[in-house]
């Protein structure tokens, strides 16, 4: 079973139009965008995805205000929820939930979602950690770029004092913290603050994207902050965006080798060991196939990055670590 820690699902739902019951071939024919679409939910059954991490993703340039992301992020929770209605997934919020999917997977390949918040202005008050953790919410990533909670990717900051509450709101309902988009200072005092368990689910090595120099610079993780993540048993799922995998490509260009992704598994397992090593592709997140790296055409291609892996760590990279983390989330 492959786990993917991070597909923006409702977002190419709501914002992009797209039909993602479609099969992928079908939907690639209809769509007008420029970015390829890379997933549909046919296409994950069919690829071996048995969970991925769906987000609530709400797009600070088109809802600025807190009302309105709170607005189209019950719109976008309504989707999974209609899914699940429908019987086209499954959304695991308990540890009964997780185990009778792990059952029930090999016979009908439906796929789980873990519903994660991405970027909390939606969360209009840390109060409201309550009601989101009731709709099946298990993670929260306070930002994307800068919030009301934290700052983010490419506009730096530390954590706010309304930051603090929401992790403080996060921990009593036991909620999961997700550090991917955290600037670097807000980082480090959530891990002082966050007593709970913690990820990166989209995250890369920062040493090898240019170091602290680049303008995203602040996107990607530290030596130094990839092994305080390991430390604390959080799992850091790889992104498979090329400017993310180098940050000398540029849209247009030739799509970098699956040799990258390779680079950027290994450095992360060499600090923390393969068993804290992950996926969380952000298939469609912003991009398509062309921004993808060659041959990640789809979801069943994310079956070769195992050939990248150490044979002992190979089922452990595509899924098993992120199952054994979702243990201790439940």
């Amino acid at each position: 079973m492959i786990v993917d820690a991070h597909l923006d699902l409702a977002h190419n739902v709501l914002d992009l139009g797209r039909d993602l019951t479609l099969p992928l071939a079908e939907l690639r024919q209809r769509d007008r965008h420029p970015e390829v679409p890379v997933v549909t939910l046919p296409a994950l059954r069919e690829g071996g995805v048995g969970v991925c991490f769906a987000t609530i993703w709400v797009n600070p340039h088109q809802y600025p205000d807190p009302q309105m992301a709170h607005t189209q992020a019950l719109r976008q929770l309504a989707v999974y929820l209609r899914w699940e209605e429908q019987g086209l997934v499954r959304i695991l919020r308990d540890q009964a939930s997780l185990q009778a999917h792990r059952a029930l997977w090999p016979q009908d390949h439906t796929p789980a979602l873990v519903i994660l918040i991405e970027g909390a202005e939606c969360i209009r008050q840390p109060e409201e950690v309550a009601f989101w953790f009731d709709q099946g919410v298990r993670l929260i990533g306070p930002a994307w770029q800068r919030t009301r909670y934290a700052g983010g990717t490419r506009e730096p900051g530390g954590l706010t004092p309304l930051g603090l509450e929401l992790l403080q709101a996060m921990h009593q309902h036991r909620l999961a913290l997700d550090l991917s988009h955290m600037d670097e200072e807000a980082f480090w005092q959530a891990l002082e603050v966050f007593p709970g368990p913690l990820c990166a689910t989209h995250s890369n090595p920062r040493a090898l994207l240019g170091g602290e120099g680049e303008p995203y610079a602040n996107r990607h993780l530290s030596d130094a902050m990839i092994q305080a993540i390991g430390q604390r048993g959080g799992v850091i799922g790889t992104v498979l965006y090329n400017f993310f995998l180098d940050h000398t490509w540029q849209r247009g260009q030739k799509r970098v080798g699956l040799e990258v992704v390779g680079r950027h598994l290994a450095h992360t397992a060499r600090l923390v060991g393969w068993d804290k090593v992950g996926l969380g592709s952000d298939f469609d997140g912003g991009f398509g196939l062309y921004e993808n790296p060659q041959g990640l055409d789809q979801p069943a291609d994310l079956h070769k990055i195992a050939a990248l892996v150490p044979t002992p760590w190979q089922n452990h990279v595509l899924g098993e670590n992120w199952l054994r983390w979702l243990q201790t989330l439940f």
